[in-house]
């Protein structure tokens, strides 16, 4: 199997699972929950999809990357290289430093050995080898070639001040910033984020699979063993410290960090985070390509245990001049991040027709697009009001346009997109990389809807949460290569979306359809859903926060396709109850 066939699902807080595929079957019965035999023959069960829905793409403009008070989240962080059937998006980011120890006391002839960057990959334990050692398939790394391709890292010291919040908003509204490397407050600069390159130390560490070698970080999905360099064992090996899980380990020349870091001993810079954040602005980890290639990692920098930079320092012992004794400073990756995403698409997506909708839904992620829903839309000149109006008078009886009691029960409602498999194919898109969830919600509310919150949450997997009502993808074996599954359909529930709007009098909002890295980040009660999208006015746009952190896209037919295309359009169906008397 390939290695890129692990879909990228993460856990808020971090947990990873392999993504679910399932093929949902369609409705088969409904009368068992809502008849019984004794009254069955008083209903009858009807099915309708003749309902209007006009969908239409919506492409974003920079979309804002940053989430600092979201301590869940703060530290999903892209980096890296993706190829899709869009083109291509290469992601870096900029991350402030917070010191584990304030007002260090570092000790007189104080020099630094070895810095050292560690970022572990999100990764999943498959079992144990035939040397007792632990193997792992890495879950959030997708690349397009049949290994993981390396890519190239350049760090830098970030001159840019982040700020947490807009001082042109009066100091009380977060500072958002955007992925096109600005903010509310104007364009940064890439000068200014590029300051003094830090060198990396090209190492080979044979037996652990790591190297690092003219700034190619070799990405792979094997451990590695720390070791004792100070202690050796009877035959002169180094002693093991631990085993690791496959990550990212950098080593940087260590004389940047002793004027920065270590000089600054009894300093105020290192008194409090305040005045570290202003002297020492953070790094800037800068990707690139290999040979027209390379991976896209979805890292976690908020990882209290092994995700930092350590630096390694010694100091005479007062004992025996002659030998030294070692410690450790930890610099943490701060909660304020930027993601920066550099687009190159061949594939241009363009303003969607918001009236008569589109024949086909460009979804992407990251800084790319979402879509407009908009249900029983339009005019009904035969009953002479809005097609809203005459579905409700269908259901309901109103009084005074209010509820008043039920002419026909729903007993489910489904959305159902098809996937354009042929346009998919035709730009050479990787089967593997479709996207296996989407997020249905309400776009003028920035919220879910109702049947998400009544729908089972599996914290520990999200491939298997919000199943029913936000329903994977389905796929199909490719006849032509049997290690291919191809994305055919999604089916997403909405049934007490719709019954809200029967019932409760609910407004028929538009809804909102966009790639999901993961549905249970959209929970309210988990953080704040919905990033910023960057507008030349003050229109309140947004977009859900799992779109943006996925670089995912695929390709829906729509509501306004072709007479040959008919049989894909995007329909809403609806199963109810009526009395037959």
């Amino acid at each position: 199997m390939k290695k890129n066939r692990i879909a990228l699902q993460i856990v808020s807080f971090g947990l990873i699972a392999l993504s679910f595929i399932a093929c949902d079957n369609d409705f088969a019965s409904l009368n068992s929950d809502v008849l019984n035999s004794d009254v069955a023959t008083n209903f009858d069960i009807y099915s309708t999809n003749e309902y209007n829905v006009t969908t239409y793409t919506k492409p974003l403009a920079p979309v804002q990357t940053n989430r600092s008070e979201l301590t869940s989240l703060s530290g999903l962080t892209n980096l890296g290289v993706y190829d899709d059937a869009y083109g291509r998006t290469t992601a870096s980011f900029v991350t402030q430093l917070t010191p584990s120890i304030f007002d260090p006391t570092f000790g007189d002839e104080a020099r630094v050995d070895s810095v050292v960057v560690t970022i572990p990959y999100f990764s999943t334990i498959t079992g144990i080898d035939d040397d007792g050692k632990t193997t792992y398939s890495l879950d959030s790394v997708i690349s397009k070639s049949e290994n993981y391709s390396n890519i190239k890292l350049n760090i830098f010291e970030n001159n840019y001040f982040i700020r947490d919040f807009d001082p042109s908003a009066g100091f009380d509204v977060t500072q958002a910033y955007f992925s096109d490397r600005s903010s509310t407050l104007g364009p940064i600069s890439t000068t200014i984020l590029e300051g003094s390159e830090l060198t990396f130390v090209d190492y080979d560490e044979m037996g652990s699979n790591m190297f690092v070698v003219d700034n190619e970080i070799d990405i792979n999905d094997i451990g590695y063993d720390l070791k004792d360099v100070n202690n050796l064992d009877e035959n002169g090996d180094k002693t093991l410290l631990s085993s690791e899980s496959p990550g990212m380990r950098i080593m940087l020349e260590p004389s940047f960090w002793e004027d920065k870091i270590l000089a600054k001993e009894g300093d105020a810079v290192l008194s409090n985070l305040n005045n570290f954040t202003e002297y020492f602005r953070g790094l800037y980890f800068k990707a690139e390509a290999i040979n027209d290639d390379g991976s896209f990692l979805i890292l976690n920098t908020a990882s209290s245990n092994n995700a930092n930079i350590t630096i390694y320092y010694s100091t005479p012992n007062e004992d025996d001049p002659e030998t030294r004794d070692s410690d450790t400073y930890v610099l943490n990756f701060g909660s304020n991040k930027i993601n920066f995403f550099d687009n190159d698409f061949t594939l241009p997506i363009g303003d969607g027709d918001e009236i008569n909708g589109d024949s086909r839904i460009y979804l992407k992620g990251g800084e790319g697009a979402t879509a407009g829903i908009k249900l029983f839309d339009g005019f009904d000149a035969e009953a002479g009001m809005s097609v809203f109006d005459k579905f409700r008078n269908d259901f309901v009886n109103l009084d005074d346009n209010k509820f008043e009691s039920s002419k026909r029960l729903v007993n489910e409602a489904n959305l159902i997109f098809y996937v354009d498999r042929a346009q998919l194919d035709l730009l050479n898109e990787d089967p593997n990389n479709e996207p296996d969830r989407l997020y249905l919600y309400d776009a003028e509310n920035k919220t879910p809807l109702l049947d998400y919150y009544l729908d089972a949450t599996n914290t520990n997997f999200p491939s298997f949460s919000k199943t029913s009502h936000l329903g994977p993808l389905e796929r199909v074996e490719d006849a032509a290569d049997a290690d291919y599954e191809k994305g055919i359909k999604y089916k997403l529930r909405i049934t007490e979306h719709i019954n809200n709007l029967l019932l409760s009098d609910s407004t028929n909002v538009e809804l909102g359809l966009a790639v999901s890295l993961n549905v249970n980040i959209e929970d309210p009660s988990i953080s704040i859903t919905q990033n910023r999208v960057k507008t030349d006015d003050d229109l309140d746009l947004s977009v859900p926060i799992s779109s943006v952190l996925t670089p995912r896209g695929t390709i829906l037919y729509g509501s306004n396709v072709s007479d040959q295309d008919s049989s894909k359009r995007v329909y809403l169906e609806i199963y109810y109850t009526e009395p037959n008397y």
